[in-house]
């Protein structure tokens, strides 16, 4: 059909590469990153650290998204999955499955609320308190390692963070 494009016969590439960014052996050509729009520099090393994350707490049971709500359950005490989410910045039914994946593991307790019984209160257990020891020395381990513990780069992620977040999941503070 005349003036609608073939493109079907294109080659489909993620958008968050390309072939032509790849060396040889198929790494990220570094200077391709200095034509990388800001957004994709930052979803690619959100992506990075977090698949880092995960492959350090994978022997606790642990994923990123497991190990961040445990620290807000801990610096908050027992708090419904509503507020947990809201506090994290996920959706509701995201924190649902992370908390599923805590419970089975025995990380986090669940309680009917005293006022209203259909809210559930969720507490970091004794087993998760463990995880969290171990977690925080991968935590650490990783920072360092990873060029991560820059005043610089924390106050300009908890800028983009305030700017971005304000009035999403009522405004309330970033945690983790």
């Amino acid at each position: 059909m005349d003036g609608i494009p073939d493109i079907a016969s294109r080659t489909w590439e993620p958008t968050w590469y390309r072939s032509s960014d790849l060396t040889s052996e198929g790494i990220v050509d570094m200077q391709e990153l200095e034509q990388w729009p800001t957004g994709r520099l930052l979803t690619t090393a959100a992506r990075l650290v977090d698949h880092a994350w995960n492959a350090g707490l994978v022997d606790l049971g642990l994923t990123h998204a497991g190990y961040t709500a445990l620290r807000v359950l801990q610096d908050y005490g027992p708090i419904n999955q509503t507020k947990l989410a809201q506090l994290i910045r996920v959706q509701n039914q995201t924190m649902g499955k992370t908390i599923e994946k805590l419970q089975v593991n025995g990380y986090v307790n669940r309680v009917r609320g005293e006022v209203d019984q259909r809210i559930q209160m969720v507490s970091v257990s004794d087993a998760g308190r463990s995880a969290l020891v171990s977690a925080l020395q991968i935590e650490q381990n990783l920072i360092a390692g990873g060029g991560l513990l820059s005043d610089t780069l924390r106050a300009e992620l908890r800028n983009l963070i305030e700017e971005l977040g304000a009035g999403r999941n009522g405004g309330a503070q970033a945690a983790g």
